[in-house]
């Protein structure tokens, strides 16, 4: 599956062109690299999102098979390693 597309439906994003922005601006990692939105997600990889606001680390349990996933079913496809909201001297350090 797509990144992007797996971004919207784990629902850590809630639009599939705001997966695809975050990509294209070089903010979304997977397994420590730069991620383009089409790279394919497997299960077991690690993506950073680290945009101005905030810094979001999760490992992929799983990836579904239809592109309609539950609320519920969508909290079970990832593990959340690390999530924080920058503070304003963090933001005002990356101006």
């Amino acid at each position: 599956m797509r990144l992007d597309s797996f971004l919207k439906l784990s629902r850590i994003v809630k639009r599939r062109s705001q997966a695809k922005e975050l990509c294209d601006d070089g903010v979304v990692k997977v397994n420590g690299q730069p991620a383009k939105p089409a790279k394919e997600i497997k299960p077991g990889d690690v993506v950073e999102i680290d945009t101005i606001s905030r810094y979001l680390k999760f490992r992929v349990l799983q990836v579904p098979d239809s592109k309609n996933v539950s609320k519920k079913k969508a909290k079970e496809l990832v593990e959340i390693l690390e999530d924080r909201k920058k503070d304003i001297r963090e933001i005002i350090d990356l101006l």
